[in-house]
């Protein structure tokens, strides 16, 4: 039997989300096609998308503000205001919170996603954010660190190293705005697939999610998954597992695993994670249309 949202309620203990959440792995187009950019402005049904965009992850918030109002001056019908936020006092500042209350979208740039989650986390500001994605038929996106710092496991650091080995990936709390999932970026171009490798042979009760640039993934309902893009989207499941040996080896050492399942997705291709299944893209428009 197919499982339910009353299902992703009964095993994450949390309500079936409003909003909806778009990860992208980086890089996306921001002069031509802005394909992913416009998907994403495309999921808001409003004569005028209110956008707003916090840059707290970057050390350059001003150059990548102007980066992204040149992208979205090129898309109609959008309003987009930045949230240079650079401390936790700026976050008890009355006009965010406003802000955050009346948009449409929010989207957090890329940068270290460690400047998100220890500026943010834990204040009122991120509060509201969570709220309105639980609540309210509203947009939260992030690129890059940006999407990494979504999942409650978030990786922080790690090795691209070619061998997969015990050791090379770092991780801490992120906003935990996704449960059981995990997400990294820029995953081909950076090599990242023994890291994520790793996490989920040493934690197979997340999903781990891959993302190339230029490259996102749409989640519904908190599990239900739609890649957007022009790239590749990974996922590896590691609840079929059936051997690995990273508990009995030495940091550095090699892993060897059995069974990892792993799923690659390209632009219209889905996956369940409730029900572990891969989506066709006719699949995926029949469970989007009921």
């Amino acid at each position: 039997m197919m499982k339910e949202a009353k299902d992703f309620e009964k095993n994450n203990g949390v309500i079936v989300p409003k909003g909806l959440l778009v990860a992208v792995g980086g890089n996306e187009d921001k002069e031509h096609d802005l394909f992913v950019l416009r998907k994403i402005v495309s999921l808001v049904k409003k004569d005028l998308v209110l956008i707003e965009i916090i840059t707290t992850a970057s050390e350059i918030p001003e150059e990548v503000g102007k980066m992204y109002q040149r992208a979205f001056d090129k898309i109609d019908n959008t309003a987009v205001q930045f949230m240079h936020i650079r401390t936790r006092e700026q976050t008890e500042e009355e006009q965010y919170i406003e802000r955050l209350k009346k948009c449409h979208i929010i989207f957090f740039t890329g940068g270290d996603q460690l400047r998100i989650t220890s500026i943010l986390g834990g204040t009122v500001f991120m509060d509201v954010i969570k709220n309105k994605y639980h609540t309210e038929e509203c947009i939260v996106a992030g690129t890059s660190a940006g999407a990494t710092a979504m999942s409650q496991t978030m990786i922080f650091d790690g090795e691209s190293a070619e061998a997969l080995v015990k050791g090379s990936v770092n991780v801490t709390a992120g906003m935990g705005l996704v449960q059981n999932i995990i997400i990294d970026s820029h995953f081909i171009k950076r090599g990242r697939f023994s890291r994520l490798m790793e996490l989920i042979t040493s934690t197979p009760g997340h999903l781990g999610i891959g993302l190339g640039e230029d490259t996102g993934i749409i989640i519904r309902k908190g599990y239900l998954i739609e890649a957007i893009g022009n790239g590749l989207v990974a996922i590896f499941n590691g609840k079929r597992i059936q051997y690995s040996n990273i508990y009995s080896i030495k940091i550095g050492e090699a892993i060897a695993v059995e069974n990892m399942q792993v799923h690659t997705l390209v632009n219209g291709y889905g996956y369940d994670v409730l029900n572990e299944m891969f989506l066709q893209p006719s699949e995926l428009e029949k469970l989007l249309t009921n």
